[in-house]
């Protein structure tokens, strides 16, 4: 029985990745900025319709870069409902992460709670679009401009997601993009930093490449965040297959929840399906045993999904102190998300549904 995980990722053809590759070869430009390189930045902001992206070398830098060029340093309010390497990117940019918790139907941070946690050492928000359902961007914008801060959002999940008729990525000052090898689209290892100022923009080139300036001085100090030909080879030949990659998820993502719904012990993320990528299918329970229960029997048959984001990052005390987060914590004691990704069928999924409501 072959296993199906959680997600795996979507590549196009070797021989089409190949042909790429053969340039490479040939130029012998493997990286600092190199023409695939420019050229995957040129067409990902014609795909998202943005003014500036600057690929780098994972989400996790794109997140310290946003921080760093935007000269933080103090309290920054975040969501526990996130993966670890929001909070890791906060604590390296020596910043202190302070919690709000979160909206129990959308996922996101809750704007409320945001402003309970505004203090004089507060300089920016960093919420997260979870599983790419958008925040409530305008409410956000307006606590943010009302106490003079700035706004990061990771949307390490948000690819290609419109709100409100414009590019979720260019909301706030900097959004942080992910193109790891489980995300919708994937480059094997990178991301993005996406902003609308170009003065901004140039600073994060900048910081990416040790500090350089277009003169090569080094004028600040910096890092290596550049991403590879080799990465953004792959990020090209995978943007070819975007659209198909999308359409097979929103079709299996709305198989699961026509299977699941009217089920009184199941939920979903509370979304506006004009505003979503579908890039997970998160399953919300009636409790953590019942959860329970249907991962074990999922497990007999090989199919393994995921308990994303179990536990919360509040509860990560080898590097943050506690600090209670309710309804973040109840919600991933019961949440898991299945098996969404391209090459799984129709038999699939219906035998992982049929599985999950025979066990609730």
């Amino acid at each position: 029985m072959t296993p199906l995980y959680v997600t795996q990722p979507s590549l196009a053809t070797l021989e089409r990745y190949s042909e790429l590759l053969g340039g490479v070869w040939e130029r012998g430009i493997l990286t600092h900025n190199g023409p695939l390189v420019q050229r995957l930045e040129k067409e990902l902001q014609a795909r998202l319709g943005v003014r500036h992206l600057a690929t780098v070398t994972n989400g996790t830098i794109a997140l310290q870069l946003a921080i760093r060029a935007l000269g933080l340093k103090g309290e920054i309010i975040t969501t526990p409902f996130t993966w670890v390497a929001t909070v890791s990117a906060i604590l390296w940019e020596g910043c202190r992460p302070v919690f709000a918790d979160i909206d129990p139907e959308t996922l996101n941070i809750d704007p409320e709670c945001i402003e309970e946690k505004i203090t004089r050492d507060t300089v920016a928000i960093l919420p997260v679009h979870v599983y790419g359902n958008p925040c409530d961007t305008v409410t956000i914008g307006d606590i943010a401009r009302r106490h003079g801060l700035k706004v990061i959002y990771d949307g390490a999940h948000a690819f290609d997601v419109r709100y409100r008729g414009a590019p979720v990525v260019e909301e706030g000052d900097v959004t942080a993009l992910s193109f790891h090898a489980t995300k919708l689209f994937n480059t094997g290892e990178g991301g993005a930093c996406v902003s609308t100022d170009p003065e901004l923009d140039e600073r994060i080139r900048r910081l990416r490449f040790f500090g350089h300036n277009t003169k090569k001085d080094v004028v600040e100090v910096g890092l290596n965040g550049k991403m590879t030909e080799i990465h953004a080879a792959l990020g090209l030949v995978n943007l070819e297959i975007a659209d198909a990659v999308a359409a097979k998820r929103h079709h299996d993502a709305g198989q699961y929840r026509a299977l699941f719904r009217g089920h009184p012990d199941l939920r979903f993320q509370k979304h506006d399906p004009e505003a979503y990528n579908d890039s997970y299918f998160p399953l919300i329970f009636r409790d953590e045993e019942q959860l329970l229960r249907v991962e074990r029997a999922l497990n007999d048959e090989q199919i393994f999904p995921r308990r994303y984001f179990y536990p919360t990052v509040n509860t990560l005390n080898a590097i943050l102190p506690y600090v209670a987060m309710p309804i973040a914590e109840d919600i991933s004691r019961r949440i898991c998300c299945l098996p969404l990704y391209r090459n799984l069928t129709q038999e699939d999924i219906t035998r992982i549904a049929d599985i999950v409501l025979e066990h609730l």
